[in-house]
């Protein structure tokens, strides 16, 4: 565990972006799935509240540091991480390695359309991925097995999954056993970001890690959600110590 962080019960990896992007990268050698998840405070929070998330989270094999407020508290427990390694720019990343190698890749997740812009954009800047296929976020059972047909039939690389927290999450952790990829990501919001759907928040927020800042101005009903960022301070300040193995 020296390797990791435990807060509240979920392990972090004291991983930066580049040591997991060659982590991941190497998973291609490898012939078996492997995934990864990017936590954050708020979920770090919901798996501290729900024994079976905190169960799938520490059953990835990459769990990174996302949010500032996971760094801090990794500082707080003595045990310090030294970079946020967010899902997004451990993406980018990883693409540059997936275009240079000539991998493929599949976008799964958001609404109609996106993934699609997405793939667009993507190979615009990266010409030598190979874009395996494309599916929006929503399905019902059918549609389901159907997605999971595809990803089998095309046999990707790595698959960008997007559904949001926890749903990506417990959906990856559902069908681990039955997909033929290498790497699965669960990645939020990312494929409306590279779609250009979404903005990132400019340099100058993200270099003071206050992009959590930029994204409730920009979306005021993220506030309730916000609330768990104080819940999630104190809880470590008070029982984090405890929690740790």
């Amino acid at each position: 565990m020296e390797n990791k962080v435990n807060i509240l019960g979920v392990n972090i990896d004291k991983l930066t972006i580049d040591e997991a992007c060659e982590k991941i990268y190497s998973f291609l050698d490898e012939d078996k799935l492997h995934y990864v998840f990017t936590p954050n405070s708020e979920m770090i929070m919901a798996a501290y509240r729900d024994e079976n998330l905190k169960k799938i989270l520490n059953s990835a094999d990459i769990l990174s540091a996302d949010g500032i407020g996971v760094v801090y508290a990794s500082k707080i427990l003595k045990n310090p991480i030294m970079e946020r390694a967010a899902g997004f720019d451990i993406a980018k990343s990883l693409l540059k390695k997936l275009n240079d190698n000539k991998k493929s890749l599949y976008l799964f997740g958001s609404k109609p359309g996106i993934s699609q812009r997405a793939a667009k954009n993507i190979t615009k800047d990266y010409p030598d991925i190979i874009i395996s296929g494309c599916q929006d976020g929503y399905f019902d059972e059918e549609k389901e097995k159907e997605i999971i047909n595809d990803i089998n039939e095309k046999k990707p690389d790595v698959v960008f999954v997007c559904l949001g927290v926890p749903k990506q999450e417990k959906w990856i952790y559902k069908n681990k056993d039955n997909l033929n990829a290498k790497v699965l990501m669960g990645l939020g919001g990312s494929l409306d970001v590279f779609a250009g759907e979404v903005k990132r928040a400019p340099q100058v927020y993200q270099k003071l890690n206050i992009e959590w800042l930029y994204r409730l101005c920009k979306e005021p009903k993220r506030i309730g959600r916000m609330m768990d960022l104080p819940k999630f301070a104190f809880t470590v300040v008070t029982k984090g110590k405890r929690e740790e193995k």
